[in-house]
């Protein structure tokens, strides 16, 4: 499974054919996440819902002409209807549901039955181009950080984060566009080794003692460097919390808190073989360990900033699973949280200039 050339494709236009190698290109298993259960990233992120959608959708746009439009929903094609050469080959929506049935229960039912999906924002629309896609908008917020956050110039930063598997692969290579000592903390091996593999991480660690050591020798040389360390966030949140000196001057987290306990979060207190069988073998106790993992880790994040670290959202419900799992996530106030979005607070200012990064598709 990989995008080959147009030609290949057994289409009757060149725009499906098209379509059809960017399906394709987002099933292929160096592109996807989970290739074989149709989800490209974030851990739930579906290009459909079941092989035989992939199989119906391959063969009506095997069949589409220049005067037809295939109507897609949650990855069922409901079929070729007629239209003309300017109109859109392919309408997608996805995950359309009645506000009040979309709770995240509802939601899990709808998706096991099969009858709604998640398709991210580039995976049910077949536009998924792993890191590459995103590095320039993650290189544009590290440099907006930097600038907004850091109260002086700061010769290589030290920006700590966590996420290798999908769009957060982009964060080592940005950060070293960027300037930064980038470390990256990542619980699945070959999610790690895949990144190093393909150039976006410099090095992986295994021991946090050997991060911290490496992180002091970087920011004393001054140099961009970027290291994915092979363990639990939370572990090294709480590794450089205990340190005497603050050595982090950025921070933020992409684990996938859209999709908490179904593999988009892994908890502290188990190992990541462990947390695979429990999500689904026990999901009540599932759930309690990563609600307290979660306060553990913002215990630790709320430590290094109230000694100067500047932490913010990256737009993957941080800030809201961590308030649903009680942490101290909230101002004085108890209604506002204590870290902004990256997105008002830091691309805001980039996006208000008319500049900024933009993918599309046509």
């Amino acid at each position: 499974m990989k995008g080959y050339p147009l030609q290949c494709y057994p289409a009757r236009c060149p725009q499906a054919a098209a379509i059809m190698m960017m399906i394709m290109n987002n099933l292929d298993p160096a592109v996807a996440q989970f290739p074989h259960e149709l989800v490209t990233y974030g851990g739930n992120g579906s290009v459909f819902s079941n092989w035989a959608q992939f199989h119906l959708t391959m063969h009506y746009l095997s069949q589409m002409t220049m005067e037809q439009t295939l109507a897609m929903y949650s990855g069922h094609p409901l079929g070729l209807f007629p239209s003309h050469a300017d109109a859109p080959r392919v309408v997608v929506t996805n995950g359309m549901t009645v506000f009040n049935y979309s709770s995240r229960a509802d939601y899990e039912r709808m998706y096991a039955l099969g009858v709604s999906q998640f398709g991210q924002m580039t995976a049910g629309s077949y536009c998924y181009i792993g890191p590459q896609g995103i590095v320039h908008g993650t290189t544009l917020t590290l440099l907006n950080a930097s600038r907004k956050y850091l109260k002086s110039a700061v010769r290589a930063p030290v920006f700590v984060t966590s996420g290798l598997g999908g769009m957060s692969g982009a964060q080592p290579k940005a950060g070293v566009i960027a300037g930064c000592v980038t470390v990256v903390a990542e619980v699945c091996e070959a999610a790690a080794r895949k990144r190093f593999s393909q150039g976006w991480v410099n090095e992986i660690l295994t021991d946090v003692d050997e991060v911290i050591t490496r992180i002091r020798q970087c920011r004393e040389r001054g140099h961009s460097h970027s290291i994915a360390y092979l363990g639990n966030i939370v572990s090294l949140w709480e590794r450089l919390a205990d340190e005497p000196q603050n050595l982090v001057d950025l921070g933020s987290d992409q684990t996938s808190l859209h999709n908490p306990y179904m593999g988009g979060y892994f908890p502290v207190q188990i190992s990541y073989e462990e947390a695979n069988v429990m999500m689904t073998a026990d999901p009540v106790q599932f759930k309690a360990l990563v609600q307290e993992s979660l306060r553990r880790q913002v215990n630790a994040i709320n430590r290094l900033a109230a000694r100067g670290m500047a932490f913010w959202d990256y737009g993957n419900s941080f800030l809201l699973e961590a308030s649903r799992a009680g942490a101290e996530i909230l101002k004085p106030d108890g209604q506002t949280f204590r870290y902004p979005s990256y997105v008002e607070d830091i691309m805001g200012d980039v996006f208000s200039l008319g500049f900024g990064p933009f993918r599309c598709t046509s």
